[in-house]
Parts: C-alpha cells; sequence; structure tokens
C-alpha cells in the first residue's frame, strides 16, 4: 500500500463486503465497494476495470469517467 500523497485525495471511508452468491440478491459471489462519493465518478450501470495492487486494488477509469474525477480534483484546488 502507498497511502496517502501528493495528487491523491482521499475520498471517505468506503464500505467494502465479501458478498456471497444467492445472498441478498447477489447472482454470483464478488466484492461490493460502497461509497456515496464514487457515483460522481463511476455512474451507476457504468463498468470499469479493477487490477490487483500490492495491498489492495485500484479502479481502472474510462475516458468519461476520468473527466469527472479531473473536474473533482480541479474544483478541490480551488479550495
Amino acid at each position: 500500500m502507498s497511502g496517502s500523497g501528493e495528487g491523491k485525495k482521499l475520498l471517505g471511508n468506503a464500505k467494502v463486503y465479501l458478498h456471497e452468491k444467492g445472498k441478498s440478491g447477489a447472482s454470483v459471489t464478488h466484492i461490493d465497494v460502497e461509497l456515496e462519493e464514487l457515483n460522481e465518478i463511476i455512474n451507476p450501470g457504468e463498468n470499469s476495470y479493477v487490477g490487483g495492487k500490492e495491498g489492495g486494488v485500484f479502479l481502472g477509469l474510462k475516458k468519461e469517467m476520468i473527466k469527472r474525477a479531473e473536474k473533482i480534483l480541479k474544483k478541490d484546488r480551488k479550495k
């Protein structure tokens, strides 16, 4: 894990669940990352990709998602 650093903005405290197939409506076992701020970048129904990294994962963003993320970063810099 690399933690905080230049160019990184902490979004909040995500809730991460291992969601078992057949329970609470899951059709396959998967991992849920629940954090409302993510919906400012990745809209419900949009797909992204995930990759493993030392100590966790990263979410890869598509072009439109990157634009939304960069807008958030620019807004934050103005504060």
